[in-house]
């Protein structure tokens, strides 16, 4: 037996009847030979994991605009809590955790610089109906041509608004949510807009008064609910604390003129690039000029700006907008 074959004769005799089995995998848009030593979900995660949009998002912002301090959450740091959350309450339900591995891994590869700020701006300059999870589908299916498996697609597309076709999918869902809820509320308090005693003493309460606290609770609540329903949610008294707790985050921090002072400034500068690049499109890449002939100017734009980084948006900027002597003496 190669490495693969016993990997899967090991799911097969210790995963849950409930779980997404490798071997079971609806396969790939475009067939390719097994590998001796991976199953698909492990061969999935490497590809995420050596992408370029993956390396990108450690330069993306999770909530606060590229933070000096060390310590801030980004895209990235964000994607690997996900990943953990997944992996622990799969491994508790003796669910695939290669498969929500590679899912959590994959989920944010589309979101924009700035976080949520640079989502709108292709909203409002692109399409209503751009949204980060189908771009991230979008680049892991048309700009990086991934190929992986069903399965993992599924997830990634199905991660915001529920819906996955398998129960390691909606494990992700939730532990996306597990895990912004709660970095959020630290990285705020580092940022000393928020204090661990502003949050309401029945939510600490219920949930933690501590960072780890809350998360255990969460995940073993979602443990405990995911034994008897596919539902793979929070039991009714955590899901009610911890839709409360995100609500007050959203008035909190969320909304908060310091967290999100510089957004305005933000949403501005990809909305002068998205209109240059609209107008200038002989200045695209190549590979995204290639899209443009082949789709539209519009979507070819979109695609490239949604890829930026933080500091690349900027810098971009500057090069197109600064005029050269202003920002030598800048520097």
């Amino acid at each position: 037996m190669t490495v693969r074959e016993m990997q899967c004769e090991l799911e097969r005799t210790t995963l849950s009847k409930r779980a997404c089995l490798s071997e079971n995998s609806a396969g790939r848009d475009y067939p390719i030979s097994p590998c001796d030593l991976r199953t698909a979900f492990q061969r999935d995660r490497d590809r995420i994991i050596h992408s370029k949009s993956f390396r990108r998002l450690m330069h993306k912002t999770q909530v606060f605009l590229s933070p000096e301090e060390d310590h801030y959450r980004t895209r990235l740091t964000h994607t690997l809590e996900v990943s953990q959350i997944a992996r622990t309450i799969a491994m508790a339900l003796r669910f695939n955790e290669d498969l929500c591995e590679a899912i959590a891994l994959g989920h944010d590869l589309g979101h924009t610089p700035f976080g949520h700020a640079g989502e709108r701006v292709l909203q409002r300059c692109y399409s209503p109906d751009f949204t980060h999870y189908r771009q991230s589908l979008r680049v892991v299916e048309v700009l990086e041509r991934l190929n992986l498996t069903k399965e993992v697609r599924d997830g990634i597309a199905c991660h915001t608004l529920g819906g996955a076709s398998t129960l390691e999918g909606r494990i992700v869902r939730l532990a996306d949510r597990v895990a912004y809820i709660n970095h959020d509320i630290d990285d705020a308090i580092r940022a000393g807009i928020l204090s661990m005693d502003d949050i309401p003493v029945h939510l600490r309460r219920v949930l933690g008064d501590t960072h780890g606290k809350r998360i255990d609770t969460m995940v073993r609540s979602a443990i405990r609910a995911g034994e008897t329903s596919d539902e793979m949610w929070l039991e009714p008294d955590i899901a009610e604390a911890t839709e409360e707790l995100h609500a007050f985050l959203f008035e909190r921090v969320y909304r908060n003129p310091i967290a999100k002072g510089q957004e305005g400034k933000a949403e501005e500068l990809l909305a002068q690039l998205y209109r240059h690049f609209v107008t200038h499109p002989q200045e695209l890449p190549e590979e995204y000029e290639a899209i443009a002939d082949a789709e539209s100017v519009g979507r070819a734009v979109c695609d490239y700006i949604s890829g930026m980084t933080d500091r690349y948006a900027i810098n971009m900027y500057k090069r197109i907008f600064i005029p050269d002597l202003w920002q030598s003496k800048a520097d």
